[in-house]
């Protein structure tokens, strides 16, 4: 590889989800703030479910006794700890607040991604707007999914009983007697990102002309997006109520 070709940056699920559910050019949130935060938070328990180090055991989510090097240990150490185990949609209601979302957008200001801006009125800092500073992450992930989404019959949820960086470094070669075929087909983390998009509403506005049926039951039949689509569901009833009253 020539020197001055630059490595690719290896996001995780929520840092993946936030940029894309970011406006490059104003930083503000492509969806409403509740979605935006409510699928961080499944996209936290997606990443962790995708290192092996928690699992859907029965209605609840526990621990695998797995220690992968992770951003979100303190979140794994939080699941770890509970005296008694919680449902996803517990867990994404527990972890859907504003300090998680706020985390993962430092760090991806933190790899020079996005710029870290914050608004003034009247003299006062307001939110924060993390606008795009360099676009090829994005634009990387974009090529991915518009590769996944034209082949639908490759979106199932993925096997997460081995962890993929386990899957992936204990893989015979291709070339010994007896290996698999390596698939073509799409990576764990692309095929779990489009499951989070499509249940924060957001597939369909960044790819207006694709066929979202398989996307819609992959959000379906994934546990932690599933808990998304439950938490928002119960979120916008809430507000029908409220602005009722």
């Amino acid at each position: 590889m020539d020197a001055e070709t630059p490595q690719a940056v290896e996001l995780n699920l929520p840092q993946a989800f936030l940029l894309l559910a970011t406006n490059d050019k104003d930083g503000k949130p492509a969806v409403p703030v509740f979605a935006l935060r409510t699928t961080v938070a499944g996209a936290i328990l997606a990443e962790l479910d995708l290192l092996g180090a928690i699992e859907l055991q029965g209605k609840h989510v526990r621990v695998t006794g797995a220690a992968p090097n992770t951003d979100f240990q303190h979140e794994l150490d939080l699941i770890r700890d509970k005296s008694r185990p919680h449902t996803p949609k517990t867990w994404v209601s527990m972890l859907e607040g504003r300090a998680e979302a706020h985390r993962v957008y430092e760090g991806l200001a933190s790899l020079g991604i996005v710029e870290h801006v914050g608004e003034k009125h009247l003299g006062r800092f307001r939110a924060a707007r993390y606008p795009e500073k360099d676009h090829a992450p994005e634009a990387a992930l974009l090529k991915k999914i518009q590769a996944a989404l034209s082949e639908p019959s490759e979106l199932e949820a993925p096997d997460t009983t081995v962890p993929i960086d386990a899957s992936v470094a204990g893989a015979p070669d291709a070339g010994a007697p007896g290996a698999k075929p390596v698939s073509k087909g799409p990576d764990a983390r692309t095929i779990v990102l489009i499951a989070l998009l499509q249940a924060a509403g957001l597939l369909g506005k960044l790819f207006p002309a694709a066929d979202l049926t398989a996307a819609d039951e992959l959000s379906k039949d994934y546990w932690p997006t599933r808990a998304v689509e439950d938490e928002l569901r119960l979120i916008r009833l809430a507000e029908q109520e409220a602005a009722t009253l």
